[in-house]
């Protein structure tokens, strides 16, 4: 079991990793050897995640996520399949843990007198600037 927070734990069988040739750094071995990994996560089949966690996870995956439900993450920023392969899993447990943390409300608060004075005024003055600015009329 992997504890991603206190409350959610995923077990290794609901993590495919699958082994793939990256593109950039590697030197000799970019085009011999598969270095970067696909992750792939089950959000829709996932029995380790509540209800609203999966929401926002859906949420937050954006583009990632295949129409069947499936996070999908692609790492190939090292030079080594290790390195790739904990790199793939802490962006999906970061986001997992993202997701967990439920949205903060807002407060309706009203706007303060005094703000709407200020700018009440300074509405006034720009006006005042913009009014000296035109051509004086034929009376003046």
């Amino acid at each position: 079991m992997i504890e991603i927070t206190r409350r959610i734990r995923l077990s290794e069988s609901e993590l495919k990793e699958e082994f793939i040739r990256a593109s950039g750094p590697g030197g000799q071995n970019v085009n011999k050897v598969a270095t970067a990994v696909r992750l792939s996560f089950d959000v829709a089949g996932s029995p380790s995640l509540a209800e609203e966690v999966r929401e926002r996870l859906v949420r937050l995956a954006g583009r990632r996520l295949s129409k069947e439900g499936v996070l999908s993450i692609v790492a190939q920023r090292f030079r080594t399949q290790e390195r790739n392969r904990l790199d793939a899993r802490e962006r999906l447990f970061d986001l997992i843990r993202r997701a967990a943390e439920p949205p903060v409300r807002r407060r309706a608060t009203a706007v303060p007198r005094a703000s709407r004075q200020e700018r009440r005024d300074a509405k006034g003055r720009r006006a005042q600037v913009k009014a000296r600015r035109a051509r004086p009329s034929a009376e003046e």
